[in-house]
């Protein structure tokens, strides 16, 4: 397994680590639930290393991130970070993932499980002047979260953080040390930053600590996969793997907002084009548990005993203390109050669909 710049720090925290995308990685340390509200009322902060990055230079680079991704590029000016997919000439989704303006180059930040697949994908699909350069074992990445992340990370750096809007980013210092500060995040938190740095042990280990002492005052923790899962799922935010794979057509997914049909050619373009024309068949939705039980992911869903769908993805609420999830139903039936059952371990349970995101 590979190991983030992060390893030791996390065995000293005490994190419990599990092999994830290839990568030791913290699932939790002090519990799921107490991560979980630390970011929802304070600041936590995550190591995702594993995530990869991508830097696209040469002079025909934005035409090539144009042509892969769904979203309009055009819209992007230095500093600006935009969320977009890239698909499959059928339609299906490659993966998610932002695209950074950098100035004389791109960066495109994708799913860890997938590093390996969307850079070969990317390099089937060059053209023109364009470089290509998988720089993901160079960065290390931490997501500092929620509404103290701002005094914690201002103490660090010159660097004004309350004048980066959300989805911009700025090239700056963290403890002296040369980083991106982006305005993003993975929790539904809207302050929040992200924070790429050089995977050098002693620069990484230098950001964590300075991070975490500038935090004491805040009652600052760090958090695992665990409670990142359980954020995102609090806001329906959809991950690769569960909610979305090569199968799935992102209007599909509910992302015809990153989708720009009228920016010109892109991958998948005619395909989805043809979907919005004709209708989905099924819609991805948000539900409630009437039961103490969780449907997790591939539980079937059924309306008066007729299959409908399938969860994609599920966990308990910890600010709402309900069971939460999402799953694709299909069109006609997807309708907000709708009633639902869904088969957990032999028996069906009663669930609510309901509009997201859940809080």
């Amino acid at each position: 397994m590979k190991k983030t710049a992060f390893n030791e720090i996390h065995k000293k925290f005490g994190a419990k680590l599990v092999e994830f995308a290839g990568y030791e990685m913290p699932v939790q340390y002090e519990g799921i639930i107490a991560e979980h509200k630390a970011v929802r009322n304070s600041v936590g902060v995550f190591d995702v290393s594993h995530m990869g990055e991508v830097e696209v230079r040469g002079k025909d680079a934005f035409d090539f991130v144009q042509k892969i991704t769904t979203n309009d590029v055009s819209k992007l000016s230095k500093g600006k970070v935009q969320y977009s997919a890239m698909c499959y000439k059928d339609g299906g989704i490659v993966d998610d993932l932002l695209v950074y303006h950098c100035g004389d180059y791109y960066m495109l930040v994708i799913n860890a499980s997938n590093i390996e697949k969307d850079f070969k994908w990317m390099q089937d699909n060059l053209f023109g002047d364009v470089k290509l350069k998988n720089v993901s074992d160079e960065t290390s990445l931490l997501a500092v979260q929620g509404k103290n992340s701002l005094p914690t990370l201002q103490k660090l750096t010159d660097t004004d953080l309350s004048q980066i809007k959300y989805y911009n980013f700025e090239f700056g210092k963290i403890a002296g040390h040369d980083v991106i500060i982006s305005h993003t995040g993975y929790t539904g938190e809207k302050v929040c930053f992200e924070i790429y740095s050089s995977a050098d042990i002693q620069i990484s280990e230098t950001i964590w600590n300075s991070i975490f002492e500038a935090g004491k005052e805040f009652d600052i923790k760090p958090v695992g996969l665990g409670a990142r899962d359980t954020l995102r799922l609090e806001y329906a935010l959809r991950l690769y793997g569960n909610d979305m794979d090569e199968r799935t057509n992102v209007l599909e997914a509910g992302l015809g907002w990153i989708t720009k049909l009228e920016k010109g050619d892109f991958n998948g373009r005619e395909v989805i084009e043809k979907v919005k024309r004709e209708g989905i068949k099924r819609s991805l939705v948000g539900f409630i548990v009437e039961d103490r039980m969780v449907a997790r992911h591939g539980a079937e869903v059924f309306i008066n005993n007729e299959k409908v769908g399938f969860v994609t993805s599920g966990s308990m609420s910890p600010m709402l203390n309900k069971n939460i999830g999402m799953a694709y139903v299909a069109t006609g039936l997807n309708g907000l109050g709708n009633e639902i059952n869904i088969l957990v371990r032999d028996r069906k349970i009663k669930a609510q669909i309901v509009k997201t995101p859940f809080i």
